[in-house]
């Protein structure tokens, strides 16, 4: 089924589209930075590129028609290769932050061991994305949507209007996002009702976090997941969704960074082989703090999506586009 692209986006197919165009042509552009190595930007806006191209691929799939080698799982292995180097990018950005100001002295030789040690990662890292934008793979994948973007192909539902269709692509996103149990780390129930516990000291939350801190990780990946989704089609919507896909990104950047903090703080121990406070007592000290605040930002978000009518009016905004 071949749909001519109109230049108003009116259907399915056409939205699918233009999504899938733009977000292949942000990968693209970043690709020959990224082999320089020059810049770490480059690898951010390239890794974010893939993921939003894995959205619009898996989430546009009932209404496309691609090549087999574009695939979700195909796109998400080259997602996941710029994302183990990005990971590292990231480590060293949150070591060097955690170090202003200047740690003292009797520190700093143990900071240029880890320092040393992250770098040898990243060399091994970047070889593996290097290999990965130089295989079979990437060059199929690339060649299968240039070919699809000049004679597109659709399924059936493509022709649907657009609104039409919109609430049924979004509405289990969000469900899983609202029932996932990552809301309930640190509440507790009381006669049916989910309260927040607050005034927590500092090693209570240490405690929590290690006990659940997988489990707001997932969240937050949950969280990324439908903001990356909900952000396909905001022209689709007013104001009220803008909102909360701005939510979704604080909610995103605020359980990233406890993770963030805590995923350092599991490969400092790994590289001294043991409990690092003893080596970096001045960062472990900040790393605790931040995460800390962080916990501090989370909660007045965790209780406000507790609440029955901030869920259902998202159900509601995603039911009815402009």
């Amino acid at each position: 089924m071949i749909l001519a692209t109109k230049s108003k986006v009116e259907n399915l197919g056409q939205y699918a589209y233009s999504a899938i165009q733009k977000h292949f042509k942000k990968t693209l552009k970043w690709e020959t930075e990224v082999k320089k190595d020059k810049d770490p930007e480059a690898l951010h806006q390239m890794r974010v590129g893939m993921r939003r191209l894995r959205t619009a691929v898996s989430r546009f799939a009932p209404a496309v028609d691609l090549p087999k080698v574009v695939s979700d799982k195909n796109v998400g292995k080259i997602a996941r290769r710029l994302g183990n180097l990005r990971d590292l990018d990231v480590l060293k950005q949150t070591l060097e932050n955690f170090c202003q100001p200047d740690i003292p002295k009797k520190e700093r030789q143990s900071l240029r061991t880890a320092l040393d040690a992250l770098g040898k990662q990243r060399e091994d890292a970047l070889i593996d994305v290097r290999s990965t934008l130089k295989d079979g793979r990437y060059k199929a994948i690339k060649q299968s949507l240039k070919d699809w973007l000049d004679e597109p192909s659709y399924q059936p539902l493509a022709s649907l209007p657009m609104q039409e269709v919109l609430p049924d692509l979004l509405l289990p996103e969000v469900s899983h996002f609202l029932l996932h149990p990552g809301w309930l780390v640190g509440t507790q129930v009381k006669e049916s009702e989910i309260v927040v516990l607050r005034d927590w000291e500092a090693e209570k939350v240490e405690q929590e976090l290690a006990t659940n801190g997988k489990i707001l990780h997932s969240l937050r990946k949950q969280a990324k997941r439908i903001r990356y989704q909900m952000e396909l089609f905001t022209d689709l919507y007013g104001e009220t969704y803008t909102t909360y896909v701005a939510e979704l990104k604080s909610i995103q950047d605020i359980l990233g960074s406890i993770q963030d903090s805590t995923v350092l703080g599991e490969w400092l121990a790994d590289v001294f082989e043991s409990d690092f406070h003893a080596q970096l007592p001045t960062i472990a000290t900040k790393v605790a703090e931040n995460r800390y605040q962080m916990w501090q930002q989370w909660q007045p978000l965790q209780e406000r999506y507790l609440q029955a009518e901030v869920r259902q009016r998202l159900h509601l905004t995603v039911l009815h586009p402009m």
